[in-house]
């Protein structure tokens, strides 16, 4: 498709969740409580008039739909501010500073006296049936491969609850995640087509994991994606949480819109995204009577000395370059590996073993396992590698053994590094012969793989296959 002709406008949603505690009391961010919920609430929401008197589209579609709010919490991590009983207490200080910080780095305008307002939301996801949210900054700008994008505002809002369970006229929520802070960074509509809205979603995702202020993991950020063509209204597709589904999807979109211009009846709308990277309807697009003051919260005053305060820190991009050149790792290594916070403790603490070695370990081989055995090979810990790093720096089993022990420390066995210790030229040259002796007028690759199997990673594969020749 021609997007250019088509008269694509696209622009993106970016919602971060915050480590640390809720927006607005000192709950702690637990998005999943491992507590069982002792709390149980039943409500009806109703939408309110703006100031002007009017009641958005959106909140009054909802309310229509008549249904019971079920919720439960957990003392643990919920109190009487997000089941809203409570007032807001004072604004969270350390998540303010991260939303700034995430603006500093995209080269924002800070608003100078900060007015939470009130966002109508009647889908259950809020108890007090609107959502508090907070312009922090605007006109910034990310660079991307077709140029500069503009960053329109960087918003610092509460997260919404999580949905357990619906029915026709009855859902059921829990509150763990209520009020968890959120950025939320919106863009212009300059993204030129499919491929491009992934790179820009990329790119802030980039650097908002810069930070040490975010949470990581599934489901810690997600996109919203708002399009359009010639002749055809906006419409925002909601749901995205893996960067790769968002050209497909979008490229879907399109095609969905062209079929809409030839039927009479056009509107824009909130669509939510399938896992077949189709759409389907939610409710009609929001407008601007669902905003009002929130009186409960004193505006925050930003000085210039709070500006002064704020630390920009390396971006990841830099830091990935950097680890490229200093451990002599390609590019897609370095990019994952900078996640792993001990990987340089690794590196300084065994001299002996490579750093790409070291690297591949901890990223690749949790990976074979999990492909190849179908042991979960995350579940790996910072205590098991260190085992196998300082046997190997010692000198006591050969590279060719961490596989088989790392899946018996997945499996709880036992594991006894001596069964694995490296045989001397000698031993390992009986127990071939023995083998060769036992397989007479076996071909090579069959000579191979019995000797392994018998060895059981007490010799590295190259040694072995040089005794297999010099032998048979």
């Amino acid at each position: 498709m021609n997007y250019q002709e088509l008269g694509f406008k696209s622009g993106i949603e970016i919602h971060q969740q915050l480590e640390g505690y809720k927006l607005f009391c000192n709950c702690p961010c637990l998005v999943n409580d491992p507590n069982p919920p002792d709390i149980l609430i039943k409500r009806k929401l109703r939408t309110t008039a703006s100031e002007l008197g009017k009641i958005d589209q959106a909140a009054a579609f909802e309310m229509q739909r008549d249904r019971t709010f079920i919720y439960e919490a957990c003392s643990t991590s919920s109190c009487l501010v997000e089941t809203d009983d409570e007032p807001p207490h004072q604004v969270n200080k350390h998540a303010l500073e991260a939303a700034m910080q995430v603006a500093s780095l995209m080269k924002c305008k800070m608003v100078r006296h900060i007015q939470f307002m009130r966002k109508v939301v009647i889908d259950g996801s809020n108890l007090g049936a609107f959502q508090r949210t907070a312009l922090i900054a605007y006109d910034g700008k990310i660079e991307t491969s077709k140029g500069q994008v503009k960053i329109e505002s960087v918003c610092l809002e509460e997260e919404s609850a999580k949905k357990i369970e619906e029915r026709e006229r009855e859902v059921m929520y829990r509150l763990d995640r209520l009020g968890i802070p959120l950025i939320e960074i919106a863009t212009d509509a300059s993204l030129q087509d499919p491929e491009h809205v992934r790179e820009a979603a990329a790119i802030i995702g980039m650097i908002l994991r810069s930070t040490e202020h975010v949470k990581h993991g599934l489901g810690s950020i997600r996109q919203d994606i708002n399009i359009s063509i010639k002749g055809h209204p906006r419409v925002e597709l909601k749901g995205f949480q893996d960067l790769r589904s968002i050209p497909k999807t979008v490229e879907n979109e399109v095609k969905r819109q062209i079929e809409n211009l030839k039927g009479k009846k056009i509107m824009g709308e909130v669509r939510k995204v399938n896992p077949d990277f189709t759409s389907t309807f939610l409710r009609p697009m929001p407008g601007a009577e669902r905003m009002y003051p929130e009186t409960d919260i004193p505006l925050v005053h930003i000085t210039n000395e709070d500006l002064k305060k704020i630390v920009l820190p390396e971006l990841l991009t830099e830091r990935i370059i950097k680890l490229e050149k200093k451990y002599k790792l390609n590019p897609e290594l370095a990019r994952k590996v900078i996640e792993m916070e001990y990987f340089e403790d690794f590196v300084a603490a065994y001299p002996k073993l490579e750093s790409a070695f070291i690297a591949h370990t901890l990223i690749e081989t949790p990976k074979e396992i999990t492909a190849r055995y179908h042991l979960n090979g995350s579940k790996l810990a910072r205590k098991d590698f260190t085992l196998i790093f300082d046997a190997l720096q010692s000198g006591k089993i050969p590279k060719s053994a961490i596989l088989e022990i790392l899946i018996k420390i997945l499996k709880d066995e036992e594991v006894n590094l001596n069964n694995y210790a490296i045989l001397s030229d000698k031993e390992l040259e009986g127990i071939i012969k023995q083998v060769i002796a036992q397989n007479k007028g076996a071909p090579f690759n069959a000579l191979m793989g019995e000797s392994m199997k018998v060895l059981k990673g007490r010799s590295e594969g190259k040694k072995v296959a040089e005794i297999i020749r010099r032998y048979s």
